[in-house]
């Protein structure tokens, strides 16, 4: 009686791994079903968005600094229309925007943004032949490194105190 169980059990084994290795041999109930996968359908269509930046310096007057972007990484620098005076010399100033951009919903983005101006000061001076002073200079960037979550459209004060606000807006371009 054991023997035939076994041989049952022999025989049993074999069959499955003959099944396993030859799918079309196993009977239709034990395959499984071929499931097309959904189709993809994104909630965001891709888009381009302009990012306007406007400061107001009670002292200078009003700015701005505009980008145009699609969502993802963004970075302009431009130079500021004064200058700086150091050891004599006009040395423009760099305002700076970057930052990554991240469609949420067709109303609302997150943000991560640096806004900034870098300067440029002297660390030494020396005299030199003739009676010369070169020196020696280096930059240091200073701004607002922060993460909004925006509304598409509508304006967004990000910095306000006694010498002025910042503000940004994000717009979908629609053209």
């Amino acid at each position: 009686m054991k023997t035939l169980h076994a041989l049952i059990l022999i025989v049993a084994t074999l069959g499955m791994v003959v099944c396993q290795a030859q799918p079309s041999l196993m009977p239709a109930p034990m395959r499984a079903p071929q499931v097309a996968s959904p189709p993809t359908t994104s909630t965001n269509e891709p888009a381009n968005y302009v990012i306007s930046v406007q400061w107001k310096d009670t002292k200078l007057g009003s700015s701005f600094l505009q980008v145009m972007t699609s969502e993802g990484s963004f970075n302009a620098d431009a130079l500021e229309h004064g200058a700086m005076k150091t050891s004599g010399l006009d040395i423009p100033t760099t305002i700076r925007l970057s930052g990554d951009l991240a469609v949420l919903s067709p109303e609302k983005g997150r943000l991560k943004l640096f806004i900034g101006r870098t300067f440029t000061y002297t660390t030494s001076t020396s005299k030199g032949p003739a009676g010369t002073a070169p020196s020696s200079y280096q930059q240091l960037s200073v701004g607002l490194d922060s993460t909004l979550i925006v509304t598409f459209g509508k304006p967004l004060v990000i910095q306000g105190d006694e010498n002025g606000q910042i503000s940004i807006l994000v717009k979908r371009d629609e053209g």
